[in-house]
């Protein structure tokens, strides 16, 4: 085994019998080069990065808008079959939609990070880079997004849904039935994955459990969903 001493760290060359751990990323002696060549090359790296996973994100999301836009006609008929007019309705009901495909669209990237270091690390210690990810994404949606999305609509510029009666500068929300429940769940999942994790060993009915309280979550969006959409009918006629 040979090694070679330098000024921020040392290369160690090893046998051809010895192990060596390789890393997907860094090239073998990165560490020591100057600090202000790595600092350019690391910011020239994520800048074209973070380039491919927008155009491939906004490439994804057009999909996605282009499935959930879609529409069909409803025929309307009367006590006797006959047909009385018809109506323009989504194929996608828009919570349904903006609870999974929608969601899945924005969380890409993380979500393909943290499956990839799962299938790599089969039967193995899992890393941190997965969770981390899923859960930093998710904070940052329920914070940053949410407060930003608040902010950028303005009353004064709306399209005309805002009820007149409302103050200037006063948001609405349009349904508080399905706002409650993912507000729920949001906090609840962050409790349930301490609770999983807090012996830092996950057993296969939580998992299994995980997974269902997504289904729960839709199911009960999408009721609630539902409701105030017939209570609205019921108040316009």
């Amino acid at each position: 085994m040979e090694v070679q001493e330098y000024d921020r760290g040392r290369i160690v060359y090893l046998g051809p019998n010895k192990a060596m751990c390789n890393s997907w990323v860094l090239v073998p002696g990165t560490a020591i080069l100057p600090t202000g060549l790595l600092a350019v090359a690391y910011c020239a790296t994520l800048a074209w990065l973070f380039l491919g996973i927008g155009i491939v994100s906004d490439i994804f999301m057009s999909a996605i808008e282009k499935i959930t836009s879609s529409t069909q006609i409803l025929k309307i008929k009367n006590d006797e079959g006959d047909v009385i007019r018809t109506k323009k309705v989504s194929v996608w009901n828009p919570t349904v939609a903006n609870l999974t495909l929608m969601a899945l669209g924005s969380s890409a990237p993380e979500i393909l990070l943290s499956v990839i270091e799962t299938v790599t690390s089969l039967g193995q210690c899992p890393g941190e880079l997965g969770p981390s990810t899923i859960v930093g994404s998710a904070a940052f949606n329920l914070l940053v997004i949410s407060g930003a999305s608040i902010y950028a609509v303005s009353p004064e510029t709306d399209t005309g849904d805002r009820d007149e009666t409302m103050e200037p500068g006063v948001k609405k929300i349009n349904d508080m039935g399905v706002f409650s429940i993912t507000s729920f769940f949001s906090i609840f999942a962050y409790l349930w994955l301490f609770y999983v994790l807090y012996d830092q060993v996950v057993e296969v009915w939580e998992a299994w459990l995980t997974l269902i309280f997504f289904f729960i979550l839709v199911g009960l969006a999408f009721g609630a969903d539902k409701y105030n959409s017939s209570k609205n009918e019921g108040l316009l006629e």
